[in-house]
């Protein structure tokens, strides 16, 4: 399974539990997760999606934890 399909089907698994799905393509911020969804309850979860090959990039691994120092889910 390639990353976009992958994505796709996060995307699906997250719409279907109520989340508003937004995938990220270009940001102000190098490294953002691929996948935002936010939840009507204010519940935000970031998702950087990869294949089974695929590894996160330094970059990637810092805003993941910079993110989690702000007290979102990743």
């Amino acid at each position: 399974m390639t990353e976009s399909q992958l994505q796709k089907k996060r995307i699906k698994e997250l719409e279907d539990e109520g989340y508003y799905v937004i995938k990220t393509k270009l940001t102000n911020k190098n490294g953002i997760p691929d996948i935002i969804a936010i939840a009507p309850n204010s519940n935000v979860i970031f998702s950087e999606v990869k294949t089974s090959k695929g590894t996160v990039s330094k970059l990637q691994e810092f805003r993941l934890k910079e993110l989690q120092d702000y007290g979102f889910k990743t």
